[in-house]
């Protein structure tokens, strides 16, 4: 996926009109989504971009890097406005517990995931798909922003944003 098809994938209202924010990407990778939600962010915004390895660099204002496990590290912020997990919620065994743990920093989640059911060994090990989310998020409002068939073949990738 290229920047202008990731911005377009993560497109939405709470972006759209977000005043001076504080987002985080939990596994950032590349940053590739990480420059996408800074495409929404005012100047003076903050992007926490999180990863256990990480981009050196990711283009985009108010990127902080970090090299950490988002699932057993401590997160370097309090509550923030909004996390996004781009392909990454698929690798948290303990979805439940880890979604509660979640809750206590922000009401907003974009979650951009494979459509699958069954698990893809060492790269969808815990998949999520856009069935299960009701299951995870119960009494949130989830909302899909898009969809798109993946590149290595193995169905369709969504987004979605899900709030309280």
């Amino acid at each position: 996926m290229q920047l202008p098809e990731a911005i377009q994938f993560i497109q939405c209202e709470v972006l759209q009109q977000a005043p001076i924010s504080q987002w985080a990407d939990l596994g950032c990778g590349s940053g590739l989504f990480s420059t996408a939600l800074a495409h929404y962010m005012p100047e003076g915004s903050t992007i926490y971009a999180i990863d256990h390895k990480p981009a050196t660099r990711i283009a985009g204002h108010g990127i902080q890097i970090f090299d950490l496990d988002f699932v057993s590290d401590p997160l370097p912020f309090g509550q923030i406005d909004g996390i996004l997990m781009a392909n990454s919620l698929h690798y948290v065994r303990d979805q439940p517990a880890f979604i509660q743990k979640l809750s206590f920093y922000t009401s907003s989640l974009i979650v951009i995931e494979y459509d699958i059911e069954k698990p893809v060994p060492t790269w969808v090990p815990f998949p999520v798909s856009y069935s299960k989310l009701p299951t995870l998020f119960p009494n949130r409002k989830i909302v899909k922003l898009g969809e798109r068939p993946s590149a290595y073949g193995q169905g369709d990738m969504y987004s979605a944003l899900i709030t309280r």
